[in-house]
């Protein structure tokens, strides 16, 4: 299926490579069954390339999991074959469907009906309200910096917190009777920026203790774990999806996280490199476990102290740690309870 915000195109191939129909369907609920009886006239189906699993497809993909279809996560063609084929949807979908029958697309799309799509979206608005609330701290900041030297020295001596209750109590008289002056503006400007500072900080509070209370019942295992606190277990566990059995091996688990080594050779010349794929966030909260287990962990810093009296390079060293953290965590990941959603 090539997905879209209104529409989505389906494609059927038979096993021998056959086109059997293409079909453009709305992105609705009746649309989806319509799709799905659509494409059962055409013979059994048992397996679906989706494009855009996480986003336009989602309802797609969780409607075909509820009835008993394996669905497959499809990237977009390559553009060498876009260019040789050309471009559009009903293209797309059967390229999709090519991918699928013949073994190219093999990441098996996440379910996003439990407490792991719970914590996506809460990680979502988490993340929204913490970029916003750095921002603004940022703003307040630089119109202190060009405030009246008199507000300036008194706000520049306190902390953070106290700075932002104190530029939220600025009212409109501290800046005399004339609206349209500098003084005003600025008092009214940063007394803005602060109760905007508070409102974000409230919600992030909400959402970390929401986080940790759903780490805490779903996946309580990963929190024992040195180096691993509740927003590193939730990007992991996001990551993950809710049909952690999506995962077959702790290999797959460590490429979905861009911590396998990639072959990389030429001639005589043969070594590996990092891997710079996959998914940027599970990568920098392994890499979080990794900065942070030399401090506290004794094996790791066994470890460490080893392999640098062997010459190994820091780098490597910590691609390694990297590689050992996924093979730990895919094992505390496979023991996730399945208790009734919260």
């Amino acid at each position: 299926m090539d997905t879209h915000g209104e529409v989505h195109v389906a494609a059927v191939v038979s096993p021998l490579g056959k086109i059997l129909g293409t079909e453009p369907f709305p992105a609705t609920a009746a649309g989806y069954r319509r799709l799905l009886v659509w494409a059962r006239k055409r013979g059994t189906v048992c397996r679906a390339g989706v494009e855009g699993t996480g986003t336009f497809g989602a309802g797609l993909s969780r409607y075909l999991l509820a009835q008993q279809v394996e669905v497959y996560e499809v990237n977009r063609p390559d553009r060498s074959a876009r260019r040789l084929l050309g471009k559009s949807d009903p293209l797309d979908a059967q390229a999709a469907a090519r991918a699928v029958l013949s073994g190219r697309a093999r990441a098996r799309a996440k379910t996003s009906d439990g407490r792991v799509h719970s914590a996506r979206i809460y990680k979502l608005a988490k993340d929204s309200a913490v970029k916003a609330r750095t921002q603004a701290i940022n703003q307040l900041k630089a119109v202190l910096v060009i405030a009246d030297p008199a507000l300036r020295e008194r706000l520049s001596s306190l902390g953070n917190a106290e700075l932002f209750r104190t530029c939220a109590r600025l009212g409109p008289h501290d800046g005399g009777g004339d609206e349209d002056t500098v003084t005003q503006a600025t008092h009214l400007t940063l007394r803005l920026l602060a109760e905007r500072i508070e409102r974000l900080t409230a919600q992030i509070d909400e959402l970390n203790q929401r986080l940790t209370r759903l780490v805490e019942r779903y996946a309580p295992q990963l929190l024992e774990t040195v180096g691993i606190g509740p927003d590193g277990a939730v990007t992991l566990l996001i990551t993950m999806g809710d049909n952690a059995e999506r995962m077959n091996t702790e290999a797959s688990f460590a490429a979905l996280r861009g911590v396998s080594p990639i072959e990389y050779s030429s001639g005589r010349r043969s070594t590996r490199r990092l891997n710079y794929g996959g998914d940027r966030q599970a990568n920098a909260a392994l890499h979080r476990i990794v900065f942070t287990r030399p401090r506290h962990d004794p094996r790791t810093q066994a470890y460490y102290e080893r392999r640098t009296q062997e010459g190994k390079a820091r780098r490597e060293i910590i691609r390694c740690l990297k590689r050992y953290a996924a093979r730990e965590v895919f094992e505390l990941v496979r023991t996730v309870s399945a208790d009734p959603p919260l």
